[in-house]
């Protein structure tokens, strides 16, 4: 990574800052010196980066990322985990534990703070296991894991289906002050489930992943929010049902929030069979794109209706949060059998443009995208110096340029994992610069040869 030149800071000149946290949309400068968002005017000589059309937004944050290290180093590093974050737009992701060994002792936290601090090119918050091993019988030492960093506690890809274990993590994450983030997922209501259950499932004869799945453990873990005051976050929801409990809590008071992925905000169940967009009420043959293992994900991508549920729930501020659970893969993991296949989608560095894209249909509100991957997020994290364009925090910000339309090529992706079912693929809104600290974390060679002074 590099900085403007030292001493001389930078001004960010006539782009248009979106700042959800601040209520800011306007058409503004920004300066930074000596790696914060100045308090100052530019002095003059500052070197200057004309930034007309393009967008100025805090860094993204994702609390939701599988970054692999340590244990399956062929999939993801921290290090390249976190080079295709910044090319994301994202300048904090916080890790989830399912790693080998897991994040359940200080040791492990350690580990992962150490490699961030010397390979990492953004900002790394672990999330520390809820059980010992991720295997649901017995509760990983939660007031050590706190002590050493964690953010908070999750099993996730293994939900803890034993409820009085369950209230017990919640009782202890209260005192720590720390959030339990649950995978919503009923093991034996979806046990060999690999799609949704319903028309996809049973045009392709696989086993399906009923909503009710889900819908029954958020509710569970909703019911234990109220009974011990504990704050939940409910990760990657998926389901039009799941809402309705979201929708229930909110109106209550209770401390529960909840996040959504791109994905499942942009493609239905029927991407698994080569179909985008709504099924259409007559399936015909299946096309030759059938069988898309890289759109096998956990939740299952699911119908239009949970689909627009989900668009409603967010421009209604009931989920508080977008973040990508982005799922590195290696070829070998998804090119199998589809029941083999492993579950999960490569999102860091089609995130923005995904989003975008649902800004550009008027599916979503510009602000609405922002604030659920800046101000959201941060709120979630307790992080006030984050999610925020303030003068005197860290110079996290990222540009945009909403108008660029690229294609996804998997093959150019800096995270090792090429899984994702968007390949060739054209979207609308495209990042060329993610700056953490003052330094430049990501520049886009479009960003580069307009010569500015950034490298």
């Amino acid at each position: 990574m590099s900085a403007p030149p030292e001493g001389r800071g930078l001004l960010i000149r006539g782009g248009r800052l979106c700042d959800p946290a601040r209520g800011r949309d306007e058409v503004a400068d920004l300066y930074l010196s000596d790696g914060k968002i100045a308090l100052e005017s530019a002095p003059a000589g500052t070197p200057v980066l004309e930034v007309g059309g393009l967008l100025i937004s805090p860094g993204f944050i994702d609390l939701h990322v599988h970054l692999r290290e340590p244990g399956f180093e062929d999939k993801e590093t921290i290090a390249t985990g976190t080079q295709a974050a910044a090319r994301g737009g994202f300048t904090t992701v916080c890790c989830m534990p399912n790693t080998e060994p897991p994040t359940d002792s200080r040791a492990a936290v350690e580990f992962i703070l150490r490699r961030a601090a010397t390979h990492g090119a953004i900002r790394v918050l672990p999330i520390g296991c809820i059980t010992k091993g991720r295997r649901g019988h017995e509760l990983a030492e939660m007031g050590e894991l706190a002590a050493a960093g964690v953010v908070g506690f999750s099993d996730d890809g293994s939900p803890v289906a034993d409820s009085r274990l369950m209230r017990q993590a919640m009782e202890y994450s209260r005192a720590f002050g720390l959030p339990v983030i649950d995978h919503c997922q009923d093991p034996a209501l979806s046990q060999g489930g690999v799609v949704n259950e319903g028309a996809v499932s049973s045009r392709l004869g696989l086993v399906g992943m009923p909503a009710a799945a889900e819908e029954v453990m958020v509710a569970r873990d909703i019911a234990l929010a109220e009974l011990t005051g504990a704050c939940l976050h409910l990760a990657h929801l998926s389901a039009a049902s799941s809402v309705e409990h979201l929708r229930r809590a909110k109106a209550l008071g209770l401390p529960v929030t909840a996040e959504v992925t791109p994905h499942h905000l942009a493609l239905t169940e029927g991407r698994v069979m080569g179909v985008l967009g709504p099924l259409p009420h007559k399936l015909g043959p299946l096309p030759a794109s059938a069988y898309d293992t890289n759109a096998k994900v956990n939740p299952p991508l699911r119908t239009e209706r949970d689909r627009q549920a989900l668009l409603a729930a967010l421009r209604a501020g009931l989920i508080d949060a977008i973040a990508t659970d982005h799922a590195p893969h290696t070829l070998v993991d998804k090119e199998c059998e589809f029941d083999d296949a492993a579950f999960g989608i490569s999102g860091l560095e089609t995130a923005a443009g995904v989003l975008l894209t649902l800004v550009d249909k008027g599916e979503l509100e510009l602000t609405t995208v922002i604030a659920a991957l800046t101000a959201g997020p941060a709120r979630l994290l307790g992080r006030p110096d984050l999610g925020a364009l303030r003068a005197g925090a860290a110079a996290d910000l990222v540009l945009i340029d909403p108008r660029a339309e690229w294609a996804v090529e998997p093959a150019q992706f800096a995270s090792k994992g090429h899984n994702t079912p968007l390949a060739g693929a054209r979207l609308r809104g495209k990042v060329l610069a993610t700056i953490y600290g003052g330094h430049i974390a990501y520049l886009d060679p479009a960003l580069e040869m307009k010569g500015a002074p950034l490298a």
